[in-house]
Formats: C-alpha cells, sequence, structure tokens
C-alpha cells in the first residue's frame, strides 16, 4: 500500500507526496500531460524534441545536468503518444535544488537558434539511427499509418518525418511551450523521506509564482471502426522475415482493457505461451514470437509479432497465427494458465513499487489517469477477469476485420 497525500496550487499545479523513512534518496517526477497525440499533423515530433530541449537550460540556469550532478542527483525523461515525463533522484538533503531547477525550465525555458539547432540535429540524427538504418527500425513508421487513418495514433512519437524536425522554427517551438508547459498542465510526485508540510512551502516558494497557462482542451479525431481487414507488404535489408499483425483494442481505462492485457500474456509472453509452445516448440515455424498491448490512453492495439523461420513462406506462418488465435477463442485458458499470467502482473506491479522512483512515477501517472488511489487498486481489476471474459472479449477483438498485418520480408526474396 502506497500511502499519499495530495494538494493543488492556485495555478492548477497537482503535488501528490509519498513518504518513504527508509532511504535518504528523494524522487520528483514531472509529468506534462502532451504527448505525440497532440502534435499538428504536418508538424510532428514536437512532443519529442521538446523533451531534448528541456534539458537545454532556462533563464537562470544555462545548463540543467550541472547543478543536478553537484548535488549528486540524476535524471532522465521520455515521451510517449499521450504525456512526457521527467524524472530526477538525489539525496534529501539536496531537494530543494529539485524544485529550482523544474519551477526555471517551468517558468522560462531559454530558446535560441542554436539551442533548437543542436536539439535538431541530436533528433533527427536519433530519426536516422534508430528508425531509417536500422534492421526493422521502421516498423512503427509503418504499422502505426496502416492501423490509424484518422486518429493522431498514427505517427510514431519520433514524426512522421524527418523533415517535420528539420523544419521546425523557433516561433513553433516557442508555441507548442506556451501551450503546453503550463503548471496548469503538469503534474508534481515526491516520493522519499520527506513531509508534506516541506513540500508544500518549497511548491509554494518555487512554484506558486508562476502564471497559469491555457487550459489543455483537447478535440482529437476519434478513429472510426476498422471494416476490414488491412495488409501491407514491405522489403528491406533485414536478416528475417516478420510479420507484425496488430488488432484494434479499447484504451487504458475502459473496461476491457485488463482482460486485452492478460489475452496478449496467454497468447505470447513467455515459452509457456499458446503460440510459443505451438509456432515455434512444436511446428517450428517461428525463430521467436511474442504479444504485447500499447497500453495507450485512446484506443490502443494489441501486438503479435514474430520473426520467421528461413525457408519457411510467410503467408503459411500467417495462416498458422491465425489457427492458434481461432484455438484461443473456442478454448478458454485454464485455472492454472491464467493465475500464471495474473501473478506475473502483480509480481510486476509489487517490484514496480520498490524504489522510491518508480513510486514517484506511478503516483504521477495514475493522477494524470484521474485516480491516483489507482496506484494501490488497479491490480484488483485483473484478479477479477475469468476465463470466460477472456474468450468473450478475445471472440470481439480478435476478428480479421479489425486486424491489420504488415508483412517486413527479406529484398532478396
Amino acid at each position: 500500500m502506497i500511502k499519499f497525500k495530495t494538494f493543488t496550487l492556485e495555478n492548477g499545479l497537482r503535488f501528490v507526496v509519498h513518504q518513504d523513512s527508509s532511504t535518504p534518496i528523494v524522487a520528483m517526477n514531472i509529468l506534462y500531460d502532451v504527448g505525440a497525440r497532440d502534435e499538428h499533423p504536418d508538424k510532428t515530433g514536437f512532443a519529442h524534441l521538446f523533451e531534448h530541449l528541456m534539458f537545454g537550460g532556462s533563464a537562470n540556469i544555462p545548463k540543467y545536468d550541472e547543478p543536478l550532478q553537484i548535488a549528486g542527483g540524476e535524471n532522465n525523461a521520455f515521451t510517449n503518444s499521450d504525456y512526457t515525463n521527467y524524472y530526477l533522484t538525489l539525496p534529501k538533503d539536496n531537494l530543494e535544488t529539485a524544485f529550482w531547477l523544474e519551477s526555471d525550465r517551468m517558468l522560462n525555458l531559454a530558446f535560441s537558434p542554436k539551442s533548437l539547432e543542436v536539439q535538431r540535429q541530436v533528433v533527427t540524427e536519433e530519426f536516422r539511427q534508430n528508425y531509417l538504418n536500422q534492421p526493422y527500425g521502421d516498423v512503427w513508421l509503418l504499422l502505426k499509418p496502416l492501423v490509424y487513418h484518422h486518429h493522431p495514433y498514427q505517427w510514431n512519437t519520433i514524426g512522421k518525418e524527418i523533415a517535420h524536425i528539420e523544419q521546425a522554427e523557433l516561433d513553433d517551438v516557442k508555441e507548442f511551450y506556451a501551450r503546453f508547459y503550463n503548471p496548469n498542465n503538469a503534474i508534481v510526485a515526491i516520493a522519499g523521506d520527506v513531509k508534506i508540510s516541506e513540500i508544500r512551502s518549497l511548491a509554494v516558494k518555487w512554484f506558486a509564482p508562476i502564471p497559469k497557462g491555457p487550459e489543455n482542451i483537447r478535440s482529437l479525431t476519434v478513429e472510426p471502426p476498422q471494416q476490414e481487414e488491412r495488409r501491407l507488404i514491405v522489403r528491406r535489408a533485414v536478416p528475417a522475415n516478420a510479420i507484425y499483425k496488430a488488432w484494434r483494442m479499447c484504451g487504458k481505462m475502459e473496461p476491457d482493457y485488463e482482460a486485452c492485457d492478460l489475452i496478449s500474456d496467454l497468447l505470447g509472453t513467455g515459452q509457456s505461451s499458446r503460440l510459443h509452445k505451438e509456432l515455434v516448440i512444436r511446428q517450428g515455424l517461428f525463430t521467436e514470437i511474442s504479444a504485447f498491448i500499447t497500453g495507450d490512453h485512446d484506443p490502443g492495439l494489441l501486438v503479435i509479432h514474430g520473426k520467421i523461420k528461413e525457408g519457411i513462406d510467410p503467408q503459411h506462418a500467417d495462416a498458422a497465427i491465425e489457427t492458434v488465435i481461432t484455438a484461443f477463442k473456442s478454448r478458454p485458458p485454464s485455472e492454472t494458465e491464467l493465475r500464471k499470467v495474473k501473478n506475473r502482473i502483480v509480481s510486476g506491479q509489487v517490484f514496480s513499487d520498490i524504489t522510491v522512483l518508480s513510486k514517484a512515477m506511478n503516483l504521477a501517472y495514475y493522477t494524470y489517469l484521474g485516480d491516483t488511489k489507482l496506484v494501490n487498486t488497479a491490480i484488483k481489476n485483473y484478479r477479477k477477469i475469468s476465463s470466460a471474459g477472456i474468450v468473450e472479449v478475445a471472440n470481439r477483438i480478435l476478428i480479421p476485420n479489425n486486424c491489420s498485418t504488415l508483412f517486413y520480408l527479406k529484398d532478396n526474396e
């Protein structure tokens, strides 16, 4: 049980505080409610670009990392389609350094043509290295627009195309910052040997003077139901043929989410999963195969992907996946099978609550979802899922008209 207390400043900045006296380290996590889905279709990759720009210095702190390192701290960040997350840890005695650093870059990030050019080059190089010049690197650049024709999940966090970042202008960047990087669009979670009164005092001192920004009102295009099976074949210089199959599923806070998560585990997590036992071990069609869900806030994806064994026809391998799915939809998982995947999820939740950093991250995330108490209760939703419930959801989701398949083949075949 993670105990926490909350308060909100007049400018709308929300705080979640967890006291953990077992460690001298304090974690601060700041979640900004902005992700790739908030970008303009012609200016994508900005949320990720900002993850880099936020470390480039603010009005009073030319280099973010230096004072944090002097204080014995570490930091990092990540961006996804839904939100952007910044986090740091440092010794308890130097906690105020974190408030100083984060409040200054929330108030007045330093923008200059030089800083933009530096980070633009960093991000474009990341685009080339990780997505364009790496085997299978462009999978999500191909699969997402195959699935999503309307919703902004159609582009990856890195952006639709490298030109969007190359052509980013200073005014575009400033506008993005002014719209989203505001106290009323952020959540601060702190975990460590701290007192709520201490955190409140520091919050008022460092964050209260920051003015409230515009309200973040989303009006995202809703993706209509998929009506037909979609297929795409590409050929690349890769060592093995691969298949990626994606089915549309519900969003994070919808009733079927936990069932979809369990379905992906039953089908493709670990050597005892249905797909691995049948297609890797028994039939030898794949060298590896797995399944997962994207975990998006809006309706996301359940994905199966596998590397096909040399000499196996990709169409035959794809049909074999469908055969396993058909059997899965007609044969409920045994109680032992279901209990095993539930226990894996429960243990994962327990392990994620060990460090103060993971606690701060989880508190910020569930607050973002709208209910901080889920940090302690979310696992109960998994316990309630029955074998019959699994089959019912699988038969609704895992159907051909809801599936998009990417055949990623070697270019010499």
